[in-house]
């Protein structure tokens, strides 16, 4: 079963990345061109999950963004 893409916050990091990472570095754009991809195959990753089999998983693109 698919699960929801809920943000919930840090799960396990006090720290957050976003301020720790200056505003202008190179690899943001690098960063959102790479989740966008992601984003866009989001129904086909939603076509291998059997809809109300097992239990709700992480979002595949959730998995695979980097620092989403």
């Amino acid at each position: 079963m698919r699960g929801s893409d809920e943000w919930k916050g840090p799960l396990f990091s006090s720290v957050d990345l976003e301020a720790r990472v200056r505003r202008d570095h190179p690899l943001r754009p690098i960063r959102e061109i790479a989740n966008a991809a992601l984003w866009d195959l989001s129904e086909d990753f939603a076509a291998l999950y059997p809809p109300k089999l097992g239990r709700p998983s992480v979002p595949l693109e959730r998995l695979l963004a980097v620092s989403a």
